[in-house]
């Protein structure tokens, strides 16, 4: 019933109406689902998007997109509060499991293994129970799963996209370097 009342109230612009679905929802959306939501074409998604993100700018929230998903995430500047939060509730080897699939996923679940050095299943459990990361099929061994970031993780960092995570260059490319060091011994 509420989603019928904001397809067809024409008053509302198409920002006003995105932010209430995305609210709503509070996960991930794809923009072919909005635009079926609003009962327009997937172009008026992407610049109702655009003219949303400008709104939220110096608030609390802003747009955090993922290829074609998108979802309200904590603005940047106030994920200093979450942080802490996060830090209370995860405790050092959850935030320590989270930093290497952040930096490195996805990856399975005995990368993390070896590079913490201790077994992480419980961990990685705990943390797909959040929604902080979600498991995708290994393309090369249906056996074995990897884990990778969620778009919920990165709106509570205050990320529009894994790429802005702190030196994620650099960090990336040290990782690359010691594994072509690491296979060559």
């Amino acid at each position: 019933m509420q989603m019928s009342y904001l397809c067809y109230n024409k008053t509302m612009d198409i920002s006003s109406k995105l932010e209430a679905l995305l609210f709503w929802k509070a996960e991930p959306v794809s923009t072919k689902k909005l635009a079926g939501f609003l009962k327009v074409e997937e172009s008026v998604v992407f610049s109702g998007l655009d003219e949303l993100e400008q709104k939220l700018q110096r608030r609390g929230l802003t747009i955090v997109r993922d290829g074609d998903q998108v979802m309200l995430g904590t603005a940047k500047e106030l994920s200093s509060i979450i942080e802490e939060i996060a830090k209370e509730d995860l405790g050092k080897a959850g935030l320590e499991t989270l930093s290497i699939i952040l930096y490195q996923g996805p990856i399975s679940r005995a990368d993390v293994d070896y590079i913490r050095g201790v077994n992480s299943q419980f961990i990685i459990r705990n943390l797909l129970i959040r929604g902080l990361i979600e498991r995708d099929e290994n393309p090369s061994d249906a056996r074995i799963f990897l884990y990778k970031p969620t778009l919920t993780l990165l709106s509570f960092l205050g990320l529009n996209k894994i790429k802005d995570l702190p030196e994620y260059d650099h960090v990336r490319q040290e990782i690359e370097s010691f594994k072509k060091t690491e296979e060559g011994v």
